[in-house]
């Protein structure tokens, strides 16, 4: 079926939430809200085409937790309409950073968003709100992946487990949301930006999440990656729908927040979510998962790793990297073991000064290197 505009009601069924008068029903809405989506609504309009498909399976009334990916800074805002749209008022887990810029801050506070304190000693205090919002009956809203997806073919990439742990903590339905479409219009990481003319905005939302087999188990990193992966597969499954195409079978995974890298088959599980330190903690802001950072050479080997059976901390005459420094000056990230940059270094696949960096994957070689398989 052919989804239909917003105006015309975009439910699989054919009927989007509204009451008589063609106005979603959301009960009072506070001042603050009413500015939000003064700004909201007519920017939507100008940039997008917006079609709306599945609305039903969010629920009228009670807490729900709804779950989306990621793939523009633009898409916040026809996420938070297509919400609206169902009669619903979103929550919005939102990066404090947001927070602390004028206005921005004020209306964002004064519309019940929720601060995420990233790399903090706060950090749980966002999921603590996320699930009293909940408990009150209200629509929490949440990117688990942290931030718009590194995917090259911008499908989900391997998401925070944070989002898992909301999910078992609070006994509602988990709505699984698939967009696409901002990402034509507003496209930061690529440096694309085609507001005209307007492109069409996509949102289905897919049937509940069953977690049942899940909840009431401890609450490991295993649990919890594979309770993540589960709902992402399900938005990753939405993706497929809109986009009209397979999805992959794997997700896309950022190494040490920078370059993507493939996990090896035979690789250890992630060590447990609660073991890592504050500036572990994920970009959502519940609950980092993933690999302690690691430096690593040019080669693709650990720094300090013994080679040829000597020590890497042993002086090797022979022992050079790729920009021609002793083996004991590797850089980490660009930087070398003195603190003193080190240019021709690769940083996120790109020498510093530009120039072709040998042994680093790119295009499609980088992308099939990059995906991890989905529990």
């Amino acid at each position: 079926m052919e989804p239909g505009p917003v105006g015309a009601g975009a439910g699989s069924s054919g009927k989007s939430r509204r009451g008589e008068c063609g106005v979603a029903r959301h009960g009072r809405v506070g001042f603050w809200l009413r500015v939000a989506w003064a700004v909201i609504y007519p920017v939507d309009s100008v940039l997008f085409k917006l079609r709306w498909r599945g609305l039903e399976h969010i629920p009228a009334t009670g807490g729900v937790l709804v779950v989306a990916n990621h793939v523009s800074h633009a898409d916040p805002l026809t996420f938070a309409r297509y919400v609206w749209d169902a009669g619903r008022v979103p929550r919005f887990l939102a990066k404090d950073e947001l927070f602390r810029i004028f206005f921005v801050g004020r209306v964002l506070r004064g519309a019940g968003q929720i601060p995420v304190h990233r790399g903090t000693s706060d950090a749980q205090a966002s999921l603590r709100d996320a699930i009293a919002a909940l408990a009150a009956g209200e629509a929490v809203c949440i990117y688990p992946e942290g931030t718009v997806t590194r995917d090259p073919d911008m499908w989900p990439m391997v998401s925070r487990t944070g989002i898992a742990r909301l999910a078992l903590s609070s006994d509602v339905p988990v709505i699984p949301v698939a967009q696409w479409g901002p990402q034509l219009a507003v496209d930061v990481y690529r440096k694309r930006y085609r507001p005209l003319p307007r492109k069409k905005a996509e949102c289905l939302a897919g049937p509940p999440v069953d977690l049942s087999a899940y909840r009431g188990r401890p609450q490991t990193a295993e649990l919890l990656r594979e309770v993540t992966d589960v709902i992402m597969t399900r938005v990753r499954d939405g993706v497929a729908e809109l986009r009209g195409e397979t999805p992959p079978t794997t997700f896309w995974r950022r190494s040490n927040g920078t370059a993507a890298t493939a996990a090896a088959p035979d690789e250890p599980p992630a060590p447990p979510a609660d073991s890592l330190p504050v500036g572990g903690v994920a970009a959502d802001g519940l609950l980092a998962e993933g690999l302690a950072a690691q430096a690593v050479a040019a080669d693709g080997a650990p720094v300090g790793a013994p080679a040829d059976g000597v020590p890497a901390d042993s002086p090797r005459p022979d022992a050079q990297p790729v920009d021609g420094l002793p083996s004991a000056g590797l850089p980490v990230d660009g930087v070398s073991a003195d603190g003193v940059p080190s240019a021709g270094l690769p940083v996120d696949g790109v020498p510093v000064d530009g120039a072709p960096t040998e042994g680093v994957p790119a295009g499609p070689e980088a992308e099939a290197s990059g995906r991890e398989t989905a529990s």
